[in-house]
């Protein structure tokens, strides 16, 4: 086992302390250690990059970060295709909440959210991928032909 030193936001170390406490972790290096193991367990999800999938990329912030909005636009339209909607919503005077719902491949969904989340700027970022099965039959299969009569 390593020993490593890491720099954090006050803010941010008393919200792992505070979960360690309310979770009955023994120390800090265990919280943060649980934490460590379960994102890189949902990165490594299992899914091959050429999966079909439905994706959530939602992320907080600042807006008035130096050109934030203009980069976080840019990397949208350079993957067009794979955005179905975007809601955008203003927290505070500061802030705004973004929430990104996307299809694609996983690993065009991951590319885009990596050039998001990444970005100087965007904070509490997350990607939740939902495998989509590609031409699965369901029960509301022919819901596209509902109130259309045939001529």
């Amino acid at each position: 086992m390593q020993r490593i030193t890491i720099t954090i936001d006050d803010d941010l170390l008393e919200a792992v302390d505070a979960l360690g406490a309310r979770r009955g972790y023994a120390s800090r290096s265990e919280t943060l250690r649980d934490l460590l193991r379960d994102a890189l367990t949902r990165q490594q999800v299992g899914l091959d990059a050429s999966t079909p999938c439905l994706a959530a990329l939602s992320y907080v912030y600042e807006h008035e970060t130096r050109d934030l909005a203009r980069r976080l636009t840019t990397a949208q339209h350079h993957h067009h295709d794979l955005s179905v909607s975007t809601l955008h919503v203003h927290l505070d005077s500061h802030d705004c909440l973004e929430v990104a719902i996307l299809k694609g491949t996983v690993g065009e969904v991951r590319a885009l959210a990596d050039s998001v989340v990444t970005q100087r700027g965007v904070r509490l970022g997350n990607l939740h991928v939902i495998p989509a099965e590609t031409g699965a039959a369901h029960p509301h299969a022919d819901h596209r032909q509902a109130g259309r009569s045939e001529d």
